[in-house]
């Protein structure tokens, strides 16, 4: 996010916009469409203070814009419709009335995801590999279209994560599992009743030594 860590004004902005936008709109009786919009003007209606201690309701239309600009993984989308802003998060989100379709483009080909990679951690591992990828409460699971120091990659994975696995994305499409893309180039899939089994993982590798699994 912005470089002036969690005090910072407008980084506390954004970290509670995305938590708002991706999981607790319900909690605030916050209106989103099924696309993830909900409109700007309503969401600073929110007293819910951030990690800085302001309100919501205490910020202006302009610092949400610049939480939204300098947020380094672009995880928000504004439009405005008929005058009014509008903003949602790109990916993330557990609220099951924000749906696949609305929110994502859908993959058609293999072709525009030539690598397809999902980041993890050593102790999540053997959970994984015995049943899966999980949505774990989400409505994706999410994956990188690249590794995590590779120029254009800006989300999908954790930059701390252990451990790397490759989807076979050609196996899982012919066999009918759904891929989209985000606006911020997050590739997702609700996997096959919430879940990406390990027949689709192509290879396991240690992150960052490479060394096959």
């Amino acid at each position: 996010r912005g470089s002036g860590g969690e005090a910072d004004p407008i980084d506390a902005l954004g970290r509670a916009m995305t938590k708002i936008l991706r999981h607790e709109a319900a909690t605030f009786n916050l209106d989103l469409r099924s696309d993830g919009y909900c409109k700007v003007d309503e969401l600073l209606k929110i007293g819910m203070k951030t990690r800085a201690g302001i309100p919501l309701s205490s910020h202006s239309v302009e610092e949400v814009l610049q939480a939204v600009k300098q947020d380094n993984k672009q995880r928000f989308s504004t439009t405005r419709e008929d005058g009014t802003l509008y903003i949602r998060a790109n990916q993330g989100h557990s609220i099951k009335e924000v749906l696949s379709d609305h929110l994502l483009r859908e993959i058609s080909s293999t072709d525009k995801i030539p690598v397809c990679i999902h980041g993890t951690y050593k102790h999540a591992l053997p959970s994984i590999l015995e049943s899966g990828l999980k949505v774990m409460g989400r409505n994706h699971v999410h994956f990188a279209t690249g590794l995590p120091d590779e120029n254009g990659v800006i989300s999908g994975m954790r930059s701390s994560c252990q451990v790397l696995i490759y989807l076979d994305t050609e196996k899982a499409m012919a066999d009918g599992m759904k891929f989209y893309v985000s606006d911020n180039n997050v590739v997702l899939t609700e996997g096959f009743e919430g879940c990406v089994p390990c027949e689709y993982f192509e290879k396991v590798v240690e992150w960052p030594s490479k060394r096959v699994i």
